[in-house]
């Protein structure tokens, strides 16, 4: 099988924990080379990567390399994204993509004009769940989707030169971070977004970024929606929910949102044609089945389907540079709302 050959531009953080073991699990991906400014030679012997660097211009004017993964602080995406589409390397970048909007617009610009793939990683549309969700809600299973709700939460305490904890260097903290991951997944079931109103505050750290996130969302299908994300819920606190509910019944997952393959999934179907209950007791016996769906890694799902549209030479549908654009507006209007208490319209 054909392989891409891949150079990771920031090589720890997410790369060295989630990313970059799982491409090493895709066939038709070569790690040929590692950037970082800490512990390169560390990362790269851990890995047996045979190439390491601690300048970004050096990884990228290295003639083997056909594709980079960028996952260094989201400050630094723009420059590398413009520096990588001009070396002529295929990008899959992090996400948020960039740190505004304006920056976006000049990073698929300059990619569509080198001629290279951009893909942004919002990897949880891959998850072999929400894979197997999307069918079932295309299916009309449930009916019409009328309510969704997503939680992604942490607990993520001050660290000195934690860069997600300075909006200078990550662009904001708990909605940009976490939250756009959800919106971009919930989209990804049902269509576009086309109001928001969010709520941002430090509710419990003391950093500079948000460490509290709640988005109220109407999709252009008629769905409601609300997206938590939050910095200041210890993990085991939080089981990481994904509801869904339809007119004909609902989905609902634990463990799905977030960094594993794991999870679990149960849907109930067939309801909505009874007639009206006078009595509303609610101690009606709800039948839920399991859902079955494919233990999938993310995060090599991902990789492999942007090598293999670089391999077949096709631009990606999903993450493309459009989507990226479009969920860095979504972010803006957030966080204005956030700010004026206003319902935005998208």
């Amino acid at each position: 099988m054909k392989k891409v050959k891949f150079g990771v531009l920031g090589a720890g953080g997410i790369a060295r924990r989630r990313t970059i073991p799982g491409m090493l699990l895709a066939d038709n991906i070569e790690l040929a080379a590692v950037m970082d400014v800490v512990n390169i030679k560390e990362i790269a012997a851990e890995f047996k990567v045979p190439k390491a660097y601690d300048k970004a211009e050096d990884l990228l004017a290295d003639p083997d390399i056909q594709a980079v993964y960028i996952a260094s602080p989201v400050s630094l995406h723009s420059e590398q994204i413009l520096a990588a589409a001009k070396a002529g390397k295929h990008i899959l970048c992090e996400k948020p993509l960039t740190m505004n909007s304006e920056q976006a617009v000049q990073a698929v610009a300059a990619c569509k004009k080198a001629g290279v793939f951009l893909q942004e990683g919002y990897m949880m549309k891959f998850h072999g769940a929400h894979q197997a969700i999307r069918d079932i809600i295309a299916s009309g299973k449930i009916g019409k989707v009328v309510y969704m709700r997503g939680q992604l939460s942490c607990w993520y305490p001050p660290i000195p030169g934690a860069w997600r904890q300075d909006p200078a260097k990550g662009g904001g903290g708990s909605l940009i971070d976490m939250a756009t991951h959800l919106y971009d997944l919930l989209e990804f079931f049902v269509g576009p977004i086309r109001k928001l109103v969010a709520f941002t505050g430090n509710q419990v750290q003391n950093y500079k970024s948000e460490d509290s996130s709640t988005t109220m969302l109407e999709f252009d299908n008629g769905a409601h929606a609300t997206v938590d994300a939050f910095f200041c819920v210890p993990d085991e606190a939080s089981r990481t929910r994904l509801e869904i509910y339809g007119s004909a019944g609902s989905i609902f997952t634990e463990g799905t949102i977030g960094q594993s393959q794991a999870g679990v999934a149960e849907g109930i179907f067939g309801l909505g044609a009874g007639g009206y209950d006078a009595k509303q007791t609610k101690d009606v016996v709800r039948e839920f089945r399991p859902i079955e769906f494919p233990a999938v890694n993310p995060y090599t799902a991902e990789c492999a389907y942007f090598a293999d549209c670089i391999l077949k030479g096709v631009e990606p549908a999903i993450n493309n540079g459009d989507n990226a654009i479009r969920i860095m507006r979504l972010t803006e209007q957030a966080y204005a709302s956030a700010r004026d208490g206003k319902v935005k319209t998208i």
